[in-house]
């Protein structure tokens, strides 16, 4: 059985524990961490790969709504909250559901469901949501034409329309990999299955002409003429 990695970002204890006490229930959930604020989430993200957050609102410092508009990428999100007034705001970032202090563990389970589902429908296509106008916008890797530097934001453009988020280009590299993504330029990383014609100077993708820096040639013309 797949196993999917989650955290609990709560600062009650009683909250948190009931909460691993139901995580441990599932089967299919593997409780990674559980975080007393966003601060510490926030470094669990950066060193572990997690599937979902099951998040309270209100924490001490950063609040949990407001620590979702801070990250450019996210795994699925499951709020857990006492305040029901928080709950359209909520879905506007995409959560996955929005569950009520207190919840039985029916309930619970429920969401995780949805959790479940939702990931097995996107799983075998990759995606990342990134915040643009503190909206949660989600695109598709495979959606993605290339992606160009603009100082501190990107513009992400694909076949269809393009968004800006605050990102570094090599952050976003790092985020699409190299496999399938290739720095051309010191403002342009491209996906190399996009790619319809090139020349030494530069390369076509759609009706877009992207310039191929010179310090990128060698290494832009290798990995394209092999």
């Amino acid at each position: 059985m797949q196993k999917y990695n989650c955290i609990i970002v709560e600062d009650e204890p009683l909250a948190a524990e009931v909460l691993a006490d139901y995580t441990r229930q599932v089967p299919f959930l593997e409780l990674k961490a559980v975080c007393t604020d966003a601060l510490y989430a926030t470094d669990v993200l950066k060193k572990e790969k997690i599937d979902c957050i099951f998040l309270d609102i209100h924490l001490p410092g950063l609040k949990g709504l407001e620590f979702l508009e801070t990250l450019t990428s996210l795994p699925a999100v499951i709020i857990t909250s006492a305040y029901p007034e928080y709950a359209l705001q909520a879905f506007d970032l995409c959560v996955t559901d929005y569950l009520l202090k207190p919840f039985r563990f029916t309930r619970f389970l429920k969401a995780v469901n949805k959790l479940q589902q939702g990931i097995k429908e996107t799983g075998t296509r990759p995606y990342h949501f990134f915040n643009v106008d503190k909206k949660m916008v989600k695109l598709y890797e495979d959606e993605i034409l290339f992606v160009e530097s603009l100082r501190d934001y990107i513009r992400i453009s694909t076949k269809r329309s393009s968004i800006q988020t605050k990102l570094q280009l090599t952050e976003i590299h790092e985020l699409l990999g190299a496999e399938k993504f290739l720095r051309v330029h010191r403002s342009f990383i491209v996906a190399k299955d996009k790619i319809t014609a090139f020349t030494a100077t530069d390369l076509e993708i759609e009706d877009n002409r992207i310039p191929i820096g010179r310090s990128y040639k060698e290494a832009v013309i290798n990995k394209l003429g092999s």
